[in-house]
């Protein structure tokens, strides 16, 4: 891992990421050999196809606030994270986002991989910029996380095909109660710990349980489709003091049927009961009205090829 000084006169972390290490997918499958007297052993059947997996792979870019290399360390330490897991990752001063910006849709251009755009503070205002200048250009975004970000940060645009937020709305160095743009079409998900007394401004990049949600989401993510055949409903959620910060994508609708109440639905999709009631404000043991539609989170899952690859190289 290399720490470079930018030419800019700003510094930035360049965490160079070794290859990722693949095993053998393939299982070597054996068949006993059959004689009948002195004629030849009959041939053993091939061995079963099993599919290739798919090796994680992504552009990822991080930005740290203001005064980073003091306050938005964290973002140093998600990268590290990162590039350990097998995907080239770097965190950068929010000052040199439209630098930054230009070189990724070069990059892209020439390999088109999956793009992670992740800030904290000002880095989360410069991560929305970042989005509307590959909008501008004609580049989807597959993943942006804004950690605190600041009060005038854009909205999300319309070419961000996941989006999560996760806040202190009582912040006043940040506090970004970030909105989608009219017609957002992709996943959306925000997440407010103001109740978190545990969690500061300087301490959000820094939770370790955000940092290694982050991790499966990039790695799972070149082979994670966003598009559903469902409907995608967004989510906002102030997150209870003693509740874990479990980072769902989006939320989807099911319909209830005979019996069922919202702590039914919570024990039957394993989810906490105020990731339900919050979302669908109504008595958690009303019984519901068959039919009736209720939101309920979710995670996008990966296809099983990705499952193994990232198996395979022991993550």
């Amino acid at each position: 891992m290399a720490v470079l000084t930018c030419w800019l006169g700003v510094g930035c972390h360049e965490a160079a990421a070794g290859p990722i290490r693949q095993a053998n997918a393939q299982a070597a499958y054996s068949q006993p050999q059959t004689h009948a007297g002195s004629a030849a052993a009959a041939a053993v059947a091939p061995a079963a196809s099993e599919p290739t997996p798919v090796a994680p792979r992504a552009h990822v870019y991080i930005f740290r606030g203001a005064l980073g290399p003091l306050f938005s360390t964290g973002m140093d330490r998600l990268a590290e994270k990162i590039v350990r897991a097998g995907i080239p990752a770097r965190a950068y001063e929010f000052t040199l986002c439209p630098f930054i910006a230009s070189m990724a849709i070069d990059k892209y251009r020439q390999d088109p991989a999956p793009i992670v755009l992740i800030g904290h503070s000002m880095g989360g205002r410069c991560a929305l910029e970042f989005s509307e200048k590959l909008r501008d250009a004609g580049i989807p975004v597959s993943l942006v996380v804004t950690i605190d970000p600041a009060h005038m940060s854009p909205d999300v645009p319309a070419n961000v095909e996941r989006y999560i937020n996760i806040f202190l709305s009582k912040s006043v160095l940040g506090g970004g109660d970030i909105k989608p743009v009219a017609g957002f079409p992709g996943h959306y998900a925000s997440y407010d710990v103001q109740k978190h007394d545990e969690i500061s401004h300087i301490t959000i990049d820094k939770v370790d349980a955000i940092h290694q949600q982050l991790v499966t989401k990039i790695l799972q993510i070149s082979a994670t489709p966003s598009k559903t055949d469902d409907e995608i409903l967004p989510l906002r959620y102030a997150v209870p003091a003693n509740a874990d910060i479990e980072l769902w994508d989006s939320g989807m609708a099911v319909t209830a049927r005979p019996g069922d109440t919202l702590q039914t639905l919570a024990l039957q999709y394993h989810l906490p009961l105020w990731s339900l009631t919050q979302v669908n404000p109504m008595p958690d043991d009303m019984p519901l009205v068959p039919g009736e539609r209720i939101t309920v989170p979710r995670h996008l899952e990966p296809s099983l090829t990705t499952a193994a690859a990232s198996a395979s190289s022991g993550r």
